[in-house]
């Protein structure tokens, strides 16, 4: 048995989850070892919580673009996710990493993972309106 350790603030309710585009088909395609510890990492993101097996996604100008990485037998999988607005958590992408340029999130996943933030953004702004 496996022990998670788990980077944790304050415990509180779970904020709701978003899911842009595709990402939830695009999750619930991954090996189901991978979806238990995303869906865990993403859970933890919603009471205030970081699964120890994300980062901070660079490229964004802050920390609240994260970044879940999973590795199984078939490969590296990554699921990103803002807890930039404390009304939600949006999940912005999952897929597998194919990229052969070592650990750089390939180009366009990034392109993806940019366009839904601005969806979410507008999202946002739009509700609080």
């Amino acid at each position: 048995m496996d022990i998670i350790k788990v980077a944790r603030a304050e415990v509180r309710p779970p904020r709701p989850l978003v899911w842009m585009g595709g990402s939830k088909k695009d999750l619930l395609k991954l090996p189901s070892s991978v979806i238990d510890v995303f869906g865990y990492g993403l859970y933890l993101a919603q009471t205030g919580g970081r699964h120890t097996d994300s980062r901070i996604l660079r490229g964004f100008g802050d920390a609240s673009v994260i970044e879940a990485v999973q590795s199984a037998s078939a490969g590296t999988y990554r699921a990103v996710y803002t807890v930039r607005f404390p009304e939600r958590v949006f999940v912005l992408h999952a897929f597998q990493k194919k990229s052969k340029s070592g650990i750089a999130t390939p180009k366009a996943d990034m392109d993806i993972i940019r366009e839904r933030l601005r969806m979410a953004e507008a999202l946002v702004r739009s509700a609080r309106q």
